[in-house]
């Protein structure tokens, strides 16, 4: 294989998008195998989260986050599209990606993947895809005129991430639902007095490269990433208790999972022994 030249690597930068935008989002909900906690971890932290993501061009934020056992107990529905058990998914993975950059990024990573990573065996951690899906980025709800926009959320200190999943109403669509979500809903949840949620990002899950046959949601999913400011124990039921509810009243889409999760702290197995 011929090395790639320095000048290889000057040229690609020079033209096509480049600004501080968020364009799309990697969102992957993952299970370990339950007795591989701790290989799963280390492989994710020590390799897969730095080797096939930080290091690839165009992503520019990431952030992991974790579900104990606890926080898994608070999530609902019960019967959800997303998996045949809530339980399942201890893990999420979120990144940003530039706006305008997702082609060559995607380039990059199917390369990466495909002739490099698998080849070396460096894929095959035991683990079950719960829900992992590029997502186009439909825009921000903040609660403030101040404070971390959309581009520093996985910058910022939050101590909490929900991630609400909604299926729209086969008959008005996905657009009408994120419409609503963004221009109403979720704008009157961040009003509430003393909200701890700071903004809520709006996002349309994507069809994979290989598109499941039966698969009917692809064109119809919305998920959102709530950032919130305290620990979930002590606002989740504030923020979320009764927004099903109102969304399935609003006849455009119902809640298929609502799930808290706290920031890992990265490089170490704290949590892991909270998992099972």
């Amino acid at each position: 294989m011929t090395e790639a030249t320095l000048e290889d690597y000057a040229r690609l930068p020079r033209t096509g998008p480049i600004r501080s935008a968020l364009g799309k989002a990697l969102i992957s909900l993952i299970e370990p195998t339950p007795g591989h906690d701790d290989e799963y971890n280390r492989w994710y932290e020590d390799d897969h989260a730095i080797i096939s993501a930080y290091a690839c061009p165009w992503i520019f934020a990431g952030k992991r986050w974790v579900a104990t056992r606890d926080l898994r107990a608070m999530r609902t529905p019960a019967q959800s599209a997303v998996t045949d058990n809530i339980d399942q998914g201890c893990y999420l993975a979120t990144y940003w990606i530039i706006a305008g950059r997702y082609d060559e990024f995607l380039a990059w990573g199917r390369s990466l993947v495909a002739e490099r990573l698998l080849p070396e065996g460096r894929m095959k951690p035991p683990r079950k895809h719960i829900f992992t899906n590029d997502h186009d980025y439909l825009g921000p709800v903040y609660r403030d005129l101040t404070g971390p926009r959309d581009i520093h959320a996985l910058s910022y200190n939050f101590s909490c991430l929900g991630l609400q999943i909604i299926d729209a109403d086969r008959a008005t669509g996905r657009d009408a639902l994120a419409r609503w979500l963004i221009d109403d809903h979720i704008p009157t949840v961040l009003k509430t007095e003393d909200c701890f949620a700071m903004m809520a990002l709006v996002f349309a899950a994507t069809p994979p490269l290989k598109p499941k046959d039966g698969v009917d949601w692809y064109d119809r999913r919305v998920t959102i990433l709530w950032f919130i400011e305290a620990s979930p124990e002590y606002v989740w039921d504030d923020i979320f208790a009764n927004q099903a509810e109102t969304i399935a009243a609003s006849g455009l889409g119902r809640v298929e999972l609502c799930a808290p999760f706290v920031p890992v702290v990265p490089g170490t197995d704290v949590y892991v022994n909270e998992l099972r």
